[in-house]
């Protein structure tokens, strides 16, 4: 449980850290930007309603939430609201660059904390893996794809898409990979701590 909320929490952070940095923000974000600039909601608020939407689609897709399933709705919004209350806007590249890295290595290190403690995927994860096993294509493409949509829509209704975006594309899926082995809970059994493998099909990341 600790390791559950630590590691959405910190998602949350990161995503802040992200929007202070000012040089793009990873693909979900980028359309909980837009947004919140249309409905003068707070980025940590579109992101609860976004999640939650998101949530209810899970019901004609048969997918089963689990407690990390909602606490992911609610704690990354609050966590990222919190944080863009204390962290001011960065400016100028020399304090932007390091913000950008420290926000997309966090993120990784979220990733890894709250998938690792199973207590069920985010709400976008879900919906990737949803889609996967309704349209029997691959994880990968199904994911390719919905990041596409999520970050053209988000664009389109003045989301922040830069450098930062691109980097966080790049890097998220290694780093992922390595907090999920950093922070893997061996099970009862005392089997493997592998938590994600090497292959698309069986990797699950954030959105």
């Amino acid at each position: 449980m600790v390791q559950l909320y630590a590691g959405l929490a910190l998602y949350g952070v990161s995503s802040a850290l992200l929007v202070r940095a000012g040089l793009g923000l990873e693909p979900w974000g980028v359309l909980h930007q837009g947004l919140a600039e249309r409905t003068g909601l707070t980025i940590g608020v579109v992101s609860i309603i976004v999640g939650a939407v998101v949530l209810l689609l899970w019901i004609p897709m048969r997918q089963k939430p689990g407690l990390g399933t909602v606490s992911n709705v609610f704690v990354i919004g609050v966590a990222m609201d919190g944080t863009l209350a204390v962290v001011p806007d960065v400016n100028g590249l020399a304090a932007q660059i390091p913000v950008m890295i420290t926000g997309i290595v966090l993120n990784g290190a979220a990733t890894g904390l709250y998938i690792s403690a199973r207590f069920g995927p985010g709400p976008r994860d879900g919906l990737m893996t949803g889609l996967h096993r309704l349209t029997g294509r691959s994880i990968r493409l199904v994911r390719t794809a919905i990041e596409v949509a999520v970050v053209t829509t988000g664009f389109l209704l003045g989301g922040s898409v830069g450098a930062g975006t691109v980097a966080y594309a790049l890097a998220i899926g290694p780093l992922a990979q390595l907090f999920l082995r950093v922070f893997a809970i061996p099970s009862a059994g005392g089997g493997s701590r592998e938590v994600a493998k090497s292959t698309p099909e069986q990797a699950i990341l954030p959105g």
